[in-house]
């Protein structure tokens, strides 16, 4: 409920008519659909998405599923949570309504018309732009208005220097939205388009290369041929592109995290893993790591246990001076996936070298993976750490409380 609290807490009872049939919760963007009958936008859309074809209420037939918006409920459900603001309710803000696909699809013909002036062109690819940025319902609106077709084939048709800045516009637009996979093979198949992406990464504004990479990592994550995607990943300079936005000086928080998201999507073809090593993405990895999100982290973790599972990556990480001890001690910090994939990158590394068993045991590996073992960590992880506890045997001090008959995870030593 947006004001997040119940009746009994703040003393005022919610008049039912404000509430949303659907969810029960105070309406912040009602909505009349053509039975007559008013729901919360985002109820209403999860509804139909999930498949339903009648009115929630009545159960008749939605012979139409346009949303009208219902402005004199909204204005007296804000006039309600002002009058109670005493009682701890917060006014709910006036939304913003989703742009009007009249307006997309006039943007969308005067961007794509070869007779139109180029800064008629340029301008109507922004405001588009602009839209996009502005809410997840434009971006919807967008993609139903052909949006995606259009600008795939702007970005590859105005490659000329005289025309390039519409490519870019175009690609900045296409950045925001995900590509189905025909589009990403349309794009993959021709080695000059996905060559041209390529260059892009390289190119002096940051921009340009960050939303580059975003079609990038679309691209590879979204192909099913193994075959394709082997051949698009094969190029050393996708990796060095890739790398460099990573290490950008100006890079900003959605310049990392497309970036690690496209560096990613690159390293599950294992054959071109040593391209991603040898393009620095070693140190990137191990520097970055502790500025990136959760998510982020997440994934960034989860490509160094990929580049661990091939030699040139597992020799890089074992002679990075910081490598193994960051992964010691961030292995508990950041979320359980995070914790399997550190987990499962310092099994690949101690594994094969003694150098790594001896950094992680003396950066306290044992005691973080005893940790692991009692916590509520995934299965994989627990079987990885229990692997990796009878992999470090050896390595333990005599007294160590792995060593003793009361460690509860002396069971390892069974494995």
């Amino acid at each position: 409920m947006p004001v997040g609290l119940e009746p009994l807490d703040v003393g005022v009872q919610i008049p039912s008519y404000f509430r949303c049939p659907i969810s029960l919760e105070l309406m912040s963007d009602p909505v009349t659909v053509c039975t007559g009958q008013t729901y919360d936008r985002s109820s209403i859309e999860s509804w139909v998405a999930t498949g339903n074809t009648t009115c929630p209420v009545t159960r008749v037939l939605l012979t139409d599923f346009t949303l009208i918006p219902n402005h004199t409920l909204r204005r007296l459900i804000q006039d309600w949570c002002v009058a109670n603001r005493s009682f701890g309710v917060e006014r709910i803000p006036t939304p913003k309504q989703p742009a009007d696909p009249d307006l997309v699809r006039s943007l969308l013909n005067q961007a794509s018309s070869g007779s139109a002036a180029f800064g008629v062109r340029v301008s109507a690819l922004r405001k588009l732009g602009g839209l996009a940025r502005d809410s997840e319902k434009n971006r919807v609106v967008i993609a139903a208005s052909n949006a995606r077709e259009v600008l795939l084939y702007m970005v590859f048709a105005n490659v000329r220097s005289d025309l390039s800045e519409l490519s870019h516009e175009s690609l900045a637009v296409l950045s925001m939205f995900t590509l189905s996979e025909a589009e990403c093979t349309y794009v993959a198949a021709d080695s000059s388009q996905f060559g041209y992406l390529v260059n892009l990464l390289f190119h002096s504004s940051i921009e340009v290369r960050v939303n580059s990479a975003a079609i990038v990592e679309n691209v590879v994550a979204r192909i099913r041929s193994p075959e394709l995607r082997s051949q698009i990943s094969s190029s050393g300079e996708v990796f060095e592109g890739i790398i460099a936005i990573l290490t950008h000086p100006r890079a900003y928080p959605r310049a990392l995290k497309i970036g690690i998201k496209a560096l990613f999507a690159l390293c599950l073809v294992k054959q071109h893993r040593h391209k991603a090593v040898a393009a620095g993405a070693v140190d990137v990895l191990v520097d970055k790591l502790a500025v990136f999100e959760k998510c982020d982290a997440e994934r960034a973790l989860a490509t160094v246990e990929l580049l661990c599972r091939v030699p040139s990556g597992c020799a890089a990480f074992a002679s990075h001076e910081m490598a193994v001890q960051f992964l010691v001690k961030i292995i508990l910090k950041i979320s359980v996936r995070a914790t399997e994939y550190a987990t499962g990158a310092l099994l690949s590394l101690c594994s094969a070298s003694e150098r790594a068993q001896n950094d992680a045991v003396a950066s306290g590996v044992l005691t973080q993976l005893v940790m692991l073992v009692q916590s509520d960590c995934t299965a994989r992880a627990k079987r990885k750490a229990q692997m990796l506890l009878k992999l470090l045997r050896d390595s333990w001090p005599d007294d160590s409380i792995a060593n003793s008959d009361t460690f509860p995870g002396s069971d390892v030593a069974q494995l």
